[in-house]
């Protein structure tokens, strides 16, 4: 009798807990959803490319249809192999990084190779995944909590929503609703690479380039940076990503694995705590359902009170999914009951994957194998930065004629004195190509192939 209650007392206990502040992310939500942000400052959109992706001519499509007054869409790969071989949308400039650079994640390099491509008058840099699909209104939403103080970054998050539904495909959408989740009102533990926006000052004032340095994981070492700042990291549902990726069970656990050995070396203060409550969770499961057997109504009210909070959770997660993603309303009212019927076996997955992540630090990532390990690094103390002014354009005229602030000296090189044309390889500062960079042309018409060219300013010789 120790045993059962050593294991059903806590997952009860936790299960009730789960609940807490429910109500509180609802509102938060529905807050979010009706603000309309009334400046909205000209942004650069960062987008890594690394091969095919499931749907990654749509994908790139949505990201060249944002709802924004002003923005630039870059695509930034290692090289133009990476590049597959789809139609461009129009006016997006392509950045070929040429990385070589062994400690760090090629996705983190060809990001910054994207960084010192953007123009120099767009005060948000916003970065997004190629395999997700942005609704119109995705760079509104990050931009908005921008402008609040204290904020540094603003993420969104993923949610699968795969056509056909296969049932490993429906359950990476009902196991990734368990991230989703954590996500909500105040300062945020992480913010997410495929939908994550900063300020371009506060990126060179929070010394993200030296995070970024060593690093596999983009957004852990950009949260890192944020919070050591002192500042906070803002939840913008408005940014819910669909995805739309089908996924074998090979596939599922293999990426579950990465995704979770990722947190146990940059997060392990997420990934310990949830190792022990999925014990728990699981191991209350197991204890109740076998004193129903052997016939103990206490078991069987004990069973229901474990799993019933867990399930009434998963439920509202997708209610609040589908009042951020309107257009996917269609696929949640078919397909929202597997995110409160599927909860305790994704739990019992949570703790499969859990503990496939809890040995090894080595991943493999879109074809290259990395051995994880967490950066040491002097970086500024926390709080040492205060956050940036939130200035109107009447302020700060400069500003209003596109130029961006200045970066304080010690921390990064100032920028270029103007725009550099599409495709000019300058060298100047970090907002412009680095050593080995190429930035090309400026794709026009839909019409035109993927296979990139070197634009004639392009006179470096340095990519074959």
């Amino acid at each position: 009798m120790f045993w059962y209650w050593f294991f059903v007392a806590p997952a009860i206990l936790l299960a009730l807990l789960s609940l807490r502040g429910e109500r509180k992310r609802a509102a938060y939500v529905e807050r979010r959803l009706a603000e309309n942000p009334a400046e909205l400052p000209p942004a650069s959109v960062i987008v890594p490319l690394k091969g095919p992706d499931e749907g990654l001519r749509e994908n790139l499509a949505a990201l060249a249809a944002l709802d924004y007054p002003d923005y630039e869409l870059i695509l930034c790969a290692h090289s133009a192999a990476d590049i597959p071989p789809v139609m461009l949308p129009r006016r997006v400039k392509v950045v070929l990084a040429q990385g070589d650079d062994p400690e760090t994640g090629e996705k983190v390099q060809n990001l910054l190779a994207g960084v010192r491509a953007s123009r120099k008058r767009s005060r948000i840099l916003a970065f997004a995944d190629s395999d997700g699909r942005p609704t119109p209104r995705w760079l509104r939403a990050l931009a908005a909590p921008l402008a609040e103080a204290g904020v540094g970054a603003s993420t969104g998050f993923r949610w699968f929503t795969p056509v056909p539904p296969g049932f490993w495909s429906l359950m990476r959408s009902v196991w990734d609703a368990v991230i989703a989740g954590r996500l909500g009102p105040g300062d945020n533990p992480f913010a997410w690479g495929g939908a994550m926006a900063i300020h371009k000052e506060l990126f060179y004032e929070a010394h993200v380039p030296e995070y970024w340095k060593g690093a596999v994981s983009d957004d852990y070492a950009l949260s890192d940076a944020v919070h050591a700042a002192g500042l906070t990291i803002a939840y913008a549902p408005g940014a819910l990503t669909p995805c739309f990726e089908a996924a074998t069970a090979a596939g599922f656990f293999s990426w579950a694995r990465r995704q979770l050995t990722i947190t146990r070396v940059y997060r392990p203060a997420l990934w310990w705590p949830a190792l022990v409550a999925h014990v728990f969770y699981c191991g209350g499961m197991a204890a109740s359902v076998a004193a129903s057997i052997e016939g103990s109504r206490l078991a069987e009210w004990a069973l229901l009170a474990q799993l019933s909070p867990g399930m009434l959770k998963g439920l509202n997660r997708a209610i609040i999914a589908k009042a951020a993603l309107p257009e996917r309303e269609p696929w949640f009212r078919r397909h929202s009951w597997a995110h409160a019927i599927w909860t305790p076996l994704a739990t019992w997955i949570w703790l499969a994957t859990l503990a496939a992540s809890a040995c090894g630090n080595s991943i493999l990532w879109r074809g290259i194998r990395y051995a994880l390990k967490r950066p040491v690094r002097e970086g500024p103390a926390a709080g040492s930065l205060k956050p940036p002014a939130r200035r109107s354009k009447k302020d700060h005229p400069r500003e209003a004629r596109g130029s961006t602030p200045r970066v304080p000296a010690g921390s990064a090189p100032e920028a270029p004195p103007h725009d550099a044309p599409a495709g000019a390889a300058t060298h100047s500062s970090p907002e412009t190509p680095g050593a080995g960079e190429t930035t090309l042309s400026e794709v026009a018409p839909d019409t035109s192939p993927v296979t990139p060219q070197h634009s004639p300013e392009d006179t470096s010789g340095k990519i074959p």
